[in-house]
């Protein structure tokens, strides 16, 4: 798997502290009981899903991260068009694993 410019980008972020959540990743996390606390921590050790370095909103990027129970979290990190931060929450969501392959890093056709 690639290194992801993205996700070294995010997770620099996240270390210095320069993160906000959007209202949208603010609503999964709190429907789907995430602890923004879990996504912090477990930034540096994401793996990639699918990279989107040109996203037209700004880079962004689909990661597997896990929650504090090791279960399975798709995140997606971005990071404002033409800004250098913040890193950006833009929602997580427990993978339906109909939808994905066994260890969740690529969609089930």
């Amino acid at each position: 798997m690639s290194v992801s410019e993205t996700l070294l980008r995010v997770v620099s972020l996240v270390d210095k502290g320069d993160v906000r959540i959007s209202d949208h990743g603010y609503d999964e996390l709190s429907a789907k009981n995430i602890f923004v606390s879990d996504l912090l921590d477990g930034a540096k050790d994401a793996l990639v899903v699918e990279d989107y370095p040109k996203y037209g909103k700004g880079p962004c990027v689909l990661v597997l991260q896990r929650d504090r129970s090791a279960n399975p979290l798709h995140v997606v990190w971005g990071i404002p068009k033409g800004k250098e931060g913040p890193a950006v929450l833009v929602t997580a969501y427990r993978p339906d694993p109909t939808q994905w392959s066994q260890d969740f890093l690529r969609r089930r056709r």
